[in-house]
């Protein structure tokens, strides 16, 4: 029963943080759009989707050597200025600007500056589980909705078509993101999120954790989506630990999806103020059913990747929400 209550409440947290992720990242779409906030000239070019991975490659290329050369230092300090930017993307548009400075010509928003560097800071100072989760998910919001505007259905279904054969590739051929991850584990910094299954656990205590179990992730060492986390093959099951992991980047990649829907989808939303129109909705489901699966899966006690069931489920959900809509496959697809 024990065994059992401890997994059902770790499967439940996890779906909470995606589904948090997802709505944060809905509520940024507008916002992120007035501010100009858009990345790219062209969202529907499907060029970008490639520039996109082809950084990809290269950023976790750059990590590895830095993992190599044992200067990891240089690594969480990048990772912690990034929390900090993305924090103030989010920010930004959130937070009223009461108080301004003139920055280079323009008002800074003296607030959301604030509220960003206290996050940079919790981060550099004391980066507990909860603290971990709450910049995963400020962090994961803000980073689907800058690319969730920025890349349109085609871009995005390549994207993260791409992104889920690199995943498995990554985990059940070259593994090299297992070298990855076990050298970021231990920098406590949220390219991942932590998943505790006692109430007594610290992430801050947990020295090199040894005994955590991470869930398989695609690793995506982009500062946009912070990265992601993968364990060793073989794992205990869920009876036997203390935490598991699941990398950021599995819940912003098919958030991506679901942004993206909302964004350049049918302008009907279904709530008021929350940029969700049915093809988003139902992204956001098809994300949740493979997070299930693979949760399901993770508690057997064996890593997987993880993007081919959630990016898989983002873009078949896409689908299906955009043809009960009234769209044409064609117009679904972005050709």
């Amino acid at each position: 029963m024990e065994t059992r209550t401890r997994a059902f409440a770790a499967v439940g947290f996890t779906v909470v943080l995606f589904v948090l992720v997802q709505l944060g990242a809905l509520a940024l779409v507008q916002p992120f759009e007035q501010a100009g906030y858009q990345q790219v000239e062209n969202p529907d070019n499907p060029t970008n989707s490639l520039v996109y991975i082809g950084a990809v490659l290269v950023l976790t290329a750059v990590m590895l050597a830095i993992i190599k050369l044992d200067v990891k230092w240089l690594l969480r300090w990048a990772l912690i200025f990034t929390s900090g930017l993305l924090s103030w993307y989010v920010f930004s548009v959130v937070v009223p600007a009461w108080v301004t400075v003139p920055v280079a010509g323009a008002p800074l928003n003296v607030l959301a500056a604030g509220a960003a560097a206290v996050v940079a800071v919790a981060l550099a100072v004391h980066p507990e589980w909860y603290v971990i989760d709450a910049a995963g998910v400020l962090m994961g919001a803000g980073a689907a909705g800058l690319f969730g505007i920025s890349f349109g259905p085609l871009p995005a279904i390549l994207l993260l078509g791409v992104l889920a054969i690199y995943d498995a590739i990554s985990v059940y051929g070259t593994e090299h993101m297992l070298t990855l991850a076990s050298g970021v584990m231990d920098l406590k910094i949220p390219v991942i999120l932590v998943i505790p299954l006692s109430l007594s656990y610290s992430f801050l205590d947990d020295e090199g954790m040894p005994d955590a179990h991470a869930e398989g992730s695609e690793t995506d060492a982009s500062a946009a989506d912070g990265g992601q986390a993968h364990a060793e093959a073989d794992r205990p099951d869920a009876s036997e630990r203390d935490v598991f992991f699941i990398g950021l980047g599995d819940a912003v990649m098919p958030t991506v999806m679901v942004a993206s829907a909302a964004a350049f989808g049918p302008t009907d939303y279904l709530v008021s103020g929350l940029a969700l129109n049915l093809p988003a909705l139902t992204s956001m489901v098809g994300t949740l059913l493979g997070l299930l699966v693979l949760l399901w899966m993770v508690m057997k006690g064996r890593a997987h990747a993880g993007l081919p069931l959630l990016n898989g489920g983002a873009i078949g959900g896409y689908l299906v929400g955009a043809l009960a809509s009234g769209m044409t496959l064609v117009q679904a697809i972005g050709l």
